[in-house]
């Protein structure tokens, strides 16, 4: 029973009734909105309450926009679309080109190389090209065009024909016999089923024994591609019936300058060096440097250019230049200097073990400079001399044993407490290891009978600056004090003394700014060259103090200086060169050959004069 007597006629409530009050507001608090009247004939049309509303909101604060596109990351906007896009693997381009030229096609393709290097963008640009149709293309090729019938899907990975398959977490048998299944099938759209398996070292021994007999006799609509960073785990059966290509590591100048047009693209503008540490630290991986580049291009408003210094800070790593002072005053024996080096740079935030893989890099670029010169070493000019400077005045024999004891050294930086105690006692080793004998020199003064082979108690030594003793320095052939040399005569000759002594560094700087006005035993005036080391004058007295014995007295106020060596080298070259020219015999010769120029210039040995061999008329008798 109800108090309201039902309706029969209708529903028990009123269909008239106003939805909503107009005297209150809707639940959300807005106010009633102000009713639209229609507008009478060529009266001005009513706005809607809703761009009332609208016009208001812009009165206020502006909003924030979200037009809804989500930023992709470098690697991936600019991933290669054709084979000709693909940087650093020319050889397997023009294998394929070669290939597909001539119909030989194989039906199993085994891609392998270190990250980022392009095994899967290459897959799929294969799977485009055995697929390729367009309008003036209908057989494989790898002409790839941006309107290809299937490339779109097959690119992005939605094309029902082009299977690809992660064998990292599709590792069982089961997964491979789905495959083996759908093969016995032609394809729906495309030319050629294609089924591609990244990381195909991770399937399992049941897996691949699976896959041999197909892999093997394939239906001729099936073609296989896979990619592996590790290729030894493939089994030599499966390896068998593919067609290998290794794809090679990206070199660093071929890797910069790809870096540098993707940032001009970006509209933004990044240091050279700056692009050289971020291809360093890619280690030849292209999606590594172009993340890394990603992340280095916010360091900087746009319009303005990102420094090196920057990059440098966000990589972690120490100054190359630093690293390699560092390396140098090591070689030099010299441990108090080395060590303040090493926390220096450790203080500014450099990684020990990334110091120790620098003086890694240092070691065998001063090994092969001294083999190949300083272009083999990819350095910057200014770096590679000074290594190279370095490599000449070592043996192979002491960068050889430096190399073995860095190695042991980053092992044990990698498992020590504190790595950076770790890299300190390492400098001290090498440090005194600098100026031990090798093997054979060792030998041979014992052969000698030299009494300072026996390795009696030795002092500090001479160059360390008050370095230690104990057992490594109990180990050094060097005298206890080291005698005094006797003072250079002229300039070349301390510029030599400093040679003879390693100071690659300081030798380079002497030559480089130091203009003579002055010289005698014990006094050194010069004008010093644009760019100089503000303390050239204050190291060049303490070497040479350390070296002779005596207070050397280097000013560097003086002027009116004469040319620096490395100008008079150069001006002597010049003049050399100019007075061969002039030469009638060598004008002559580029008249008689137009076009021809004039190449180095080497002096020859003199020839030896060899004694006159006797006639036999004139040999005694017997």
């Amino acid at each position: 029973m109800t108090d309201v007597d039902a309706n029969p006629d209708g529903p028990p409530w009123e269909e008239d009734a106003p939805e909503r009050d107009d005297n209150t507001d809707d639940m959300f608090g807005a106010p009633a909105a102000a009713a639209v009247v229609a507008p009478e004939a060529g009266a001005a049309p009513v706005v809607a309450a809703a761009a009332v509303a609208v016009s208001a909101a812009d009165d206020g604060p502006a909003a924030h926009v979200d037009d809804g596109a989500a930023y992709t990351v470098l690697a991936r906007k600019y991933r290669p679309r054709t084979f000709e896009d693909l940087i650093g693997q020319e050889a397997m381009v023009r294998t394929l080109t070669n290939a597909f030229a001539s119909g030989r096609i194989a039906h199993a393709f085994m891609l392998t190389g270190v990250r980022g290097v392009g095994k899967t963008t290459t897959a799929r640009l294969l799977a485009r090209a055995l697929n390729n149709q367009s309008d003036t293309i209908d057989r494989p090729s790898l002409a790839l065009s941006a309107n290809g019938r299937h490339d779109a899907a097959i690119m992005a990975g939605q094309h029902m024909d082009v299977m690809e398959l992660d064998a990292a977490s599709h590792t069982g048998v089961n997964d491979i016999r789905d495959i083996l299944e759908s093969v016995r099938y032609g394809p729906v759209e495309a030319r050629y089923k294609v089924y591609v398996l990244d990381e195909v070292h991770m399937l399992s021994n049941q897996a691949f024994n699976a896959l041999l007999k197909t892999l093997e006799e394939p239906p001729p609509h099936a073609k296989f591609i896979f990619a592996t960073t590790e290729i030894r785990k493939v089994p030599v059966t499966i390896l068998s019936r593919c067609q290998r290509f290794d794809l090679r590591r990206v070199e660093p100048e071929v890797l910069v300058g790809h870096l540098e047009r993707i940032s001009a693209r970006e509209g933004m503008t990044i240091e050279s060096d700056a692009l050289a540490l971020i291809a360093r630290a890619a280690e030849g991986s292209v999606r590594d440097g172009l993340s890394l580049l990603d992340q280095a291009l916010v360091q900087g408003e746009r319009g303005e250019t990102v420094k090196t210094e920057t990059v440098r800070d966000m990589l972690g790593l120490a100054d190359r230049s630093q690293t390699i002072a560092l390396f140098e005053s090591i070689m030099a024996g010299r441990t108090p200097e080395a060590l303040e080096n090493f926390r220096t740079l450790y203080g500014y935030g450099a990684d020990p073990v990334q110091v120790t893989n620098d003086l890694l890099e240092h070691c065998h670029a001063a090994s092969v400079a001294k083999m190949l010169g300083p272009n083999a070493t990819r350095l910057p000019n200014d770096q590679a001399q000074k290594l190279a400077a370095l490599g000449a005045a070592l043996s192979a024999g002491t960068l050889a044993r430096v190399w073995q004891m860095l190695l042991k050294a980053l092992d044990e930086v990698r498992r020590a407490p504190s790595p950076a105690d770790a890299v300190e006692m390492a400098i001290v080793r090498l440090a005194y290891a600098a100026d031990l004998p090798g093997p054979e020199e060792a030998l041979k003064a014992l052969r000698d009978g030299d009494p300072t082979a026996g390795g009696g108690g030795a002092g500090p030594r001479g160059g360390g600056g008050g370095g230690g003793g104990g057992a490594s320095a109990q180990l050094a052939v060097r005298q206890a004090v080291a005698p005094a040399l006797p003072d250079p005569q002229t300039f070349e000759a301390t510029v030599a003394l400093i040679g003879e002594k390693r100071e690659i560094s300081l030798q380079m700087d002497v030559q480089r700014y130091v203009k003579p006005v002055h010289f005698r035993p014990g006094a050194i005036t010069y004008e010093s060259g644009p760019g100089a080391p503000f303390d050239l004058a204050r190291r060049l007295a303490s070497r040479l103090k350390e070296w002779t014995g005596r207070t050397w007295l280097i000013a560097a106020n003086g002027s009116g200086g004469g040319e620096t060596l490395i100008e008079g080298e150069k001006r002597g070259r010049a003049e050399e060169r100019a007075a061969v020219e002039a030469d009638p015999f060598v004008m002559a010769v580029l008249e008689a050959f137009p076009g021809a120029k004039l190449g180095e210039i080497r002096t020859l040995a003199p020839a030896v004069e060899m004694p006159a061999i006797p006639d036999d008329g004139e040999t005694d008798e017997d």
